[in-house]
């Protein structure tokens, strides 16, 4: 089982603590520092722009140029979106970002990719907040467009939602030519390309897109609803006649040492309502390290997760990642 952790950002109010400005990318790029020599195998951040529950005027640090900068701090630990908004950026732009990252890291990215689902910021944004099938449809296109900028010289799609490489335009001298594709050098560093996360768990649709697109899956919840998204993995990878075993499952999970008092007393101090702790508390994995074990043991040998992403609420001013990596990762 590999693991990865998230790097605070402020999306989940992870960063009120700290004095607002370049010191909240410091304590970001410190956090990231500590899990590579901890021994993480990747760290990891949202695409947002509003923090939750609630929007609120504190720090929410953009995905990319973090991870950028982030790369450039670290030399070893990989680098990725659990997951990256669809909605929020071209696909072949998206593609030509991710691949300038993989360059400055030297073939460290994990490529995640999600349809979108936060209405909120999304409108804020000045984004359209599409249906659902709308959005996972067009995640698909995306995923194949991002695939074909990493793979092809000159490349051309035209698909329902997107049209890449294809038309007449005027060139730098002012003719007008016929486009033959979409350039997109340099091509990453790992080949064919970096892995491939798409995250989500509905069964119909997004489900269906991984099974086509995924190196990598990705769901959260306790183990009943692991197995159960499995098992519509499955059959949704052998309907495209892909060995389901050729995707591998990663699961999301929170996770502070300590006693509900502390996690409480920490949360609070963020800014978190009675209400939300109590909520993060339902899923969480907290206390010491035996229980945790056990139940990530469950996970790998029931569940199939090969990988698992761990939020530390307490990463900024605590010692959960180093406790989580001495005292659990070495079991599993």
């Amino acid at each position: 089982m590999k693991f990865g952790a998230f790097v605070p950002q402020g999306w989940r109010l992870d960063l009120t603590r700290v004095e607002p400005g370049h010191s909240q990318y410091l304590a970001m790029r410190d956090v990231a520092l500590r899990l590579e020599e901890a021994g993480y195998d990747g760290l990891w951040l949202y695409d947002h722009f509003h923090t939750i529950p609630e929007a609120r005027l504190e720090p929410t640090f953009e995905c990319w140029t973090s991870c950028a900068a982030l790369a450039e701090a670290t030399s070893t630990i990989r680098i990725g979106q659990m997951v990256g908004c669809n909605i929020y950026r071209n696909p072949a732009v998206l593609a030509k970002m991710a691949t300038t990252l993989d360059v400055i890291s030297n073939g460290r990215l994990d490529f995640g990719l999600g349809a979108g689902w936060y209405e909120h910021e999304t409108v804020a944004y000045g984004f359209e907040f599409e249906r659902p099938a709308l959005r996972i449809r067009k995640l698909e296109e995306a995923l194949s467009v991002i695939r074909g900028m990493w793979t092809e010289d000159h490349f051309q799609f035209e698909g329902r939602f997107y049209k890449i490489g294809k038309g007449r335009a005027r060139d730098f001298r002012g003719q007008e030519v016929e486009l033959a594709g979409a350039i997109n050098h340099p091509k990453p560093v790992q080949k064919p390309h970096p892995p491939i996360w798409v995250g989500g768990g509905g069964e119909q649709l997004t489900l269906r897109v991984v099974a086509r697109h995924a190196d990598w899956s990705n769901y959260g919840g306790p183990l009943e609803v692991i197995l159960h998204k499995n098992e519509v993995l499955d059959e949704h990878c052998r309907d495209l006649g892909r060995d389901p075993t050729s995707l591998r499952r990663s699961a999301s999970i929170n996770v502070m040492f300590g006693s509900r008092q502390e996690v409480h007393a920490l949360m609070r101090d963020q800014g978190r309502s009675e209400q939300d702790v109590e909520g993060w508390l339902r899923t969480a994995f907290i206390g010491e390290a035996g229980p945790m074990v056990e139940k990530l043991l469950r996970f790998r040998d029931q569940g199939r997760i090969e990988y698992v992403h761990v939020y530390f609420p307490d990463a900024v001013e605590g010692h959960s990642l180093e406790r989580f990596a001495a005292e659990v990762m070495p079991h599993l």
